[in-house]
């Protein structure tokens, strides 16, 4: 197990930061039935930052919350995956990797074999496969997705909900315009050819359920050794240092 603090790499609806405090601090997200337990620690992120990953989003299966594809990340794939990275400690990105697993929460996961080998595989599940996409400010970046790759699932488009919501955790994100928000998405497997740019950027306009509504918790405070701090806006994001044998990961602009 990593002691201290990982970066989560969120490439779908937790981009949203309305919607990860669900995951964080427990409760049904507005607009959805499900439940989630919350983590052991419900503290915020210590921050978040705009990443770009080596890799490709797609979108495949049927999501029982969104219905339409679900979002999953395959780091091997030709492409860049646009993302929100959030600062936590250990325990919590095991903790949100449990609820997305549909396991309780609570148990410590094994960290380091991740970072050591880029990759673990937890169980068959769709989330059960974590990634180490790099590092970050000294920091490990890790993300969960589905033991297949791009090539072997036939995608599936995503729901208009759950478009909405990666769009405008994208746009909180502050490294893209709405056009390049709307393109990126619109290019993407599962969502090309069934989502227009013009269709996305309309989804832009309307706000995801749930975003006035969540009063989130105190901002619990960290250690100093983190890392340096945020990077002020009109600046560069920094890069997120390769993974096992991966390629370097593009700088945000902001």
């Amino acid at each position: 197990m990593i002691e201290g603090f990982v970066w989560y790499a969120a490439y779908g609806s937790n981009m949203h930061a309305a919607r990860l405090r669900a995951y964080l601090a427990g409760g049904a997200p507005a607009g959805t039935e499900r439940v989630y337990p919350g983590c052991r620690d419900a503290s915020e992120p210590v921050r978040s930052t705009a990443v770009e990953l080596p890799g490709a989003v797609y979108f495949a299966t049927e999501s029982p919350v969104w219905t339409g594809g679900r979002g999953y990340y395959d780091p091997g794939a030709a492409g860049v995956a646009y993302g929100r990275a959030h600062l936590l400690r250990a325990g919590q990105f095991c903790d949100i990797a449990a609820q997305e697993m549909d396991r309780p929460p609570g148990t410590d996961l094994d960290l380091a074999a991740v970072v050591a080998g880029g990759r673990l595989a937890l169980g068959p599940g769709i989330y059960e496969t974590l990634v180490c996409a790099g590092e970050l400010d000294g920091a490990p970046v890790l993300t969960f997705t589905a033991p297949w790759s791009l090539a072997d699932v036939r995608t599936r488009p995503p729901s208009p909900a759950y478009l909405r919501h990666l769009a405008a955790g994208l746009d909180e994100a502050g490294a893209w315009d709405a056009d390049e928000i709307a393109r990126y998405l619109a290019g993407l497997p599962g969502a090309a050819g069934h989502w227009t740019e013009r269709g996305v950027r309309e989804l832009l306009g309307e706000t995801p359920a749930g975003t006035e509504t969540y009063r989130p918790p105190a901002l619990r405070p960290a250690p100093p050794a983190v890392g340096p701090a945020a990077p002020a806006a009109g600046t560069a994001a920094p890069a997120v240092r390769p993974g096992s044998g991966g390629p370097p990961a593009r700088p945000v602009r902001r």
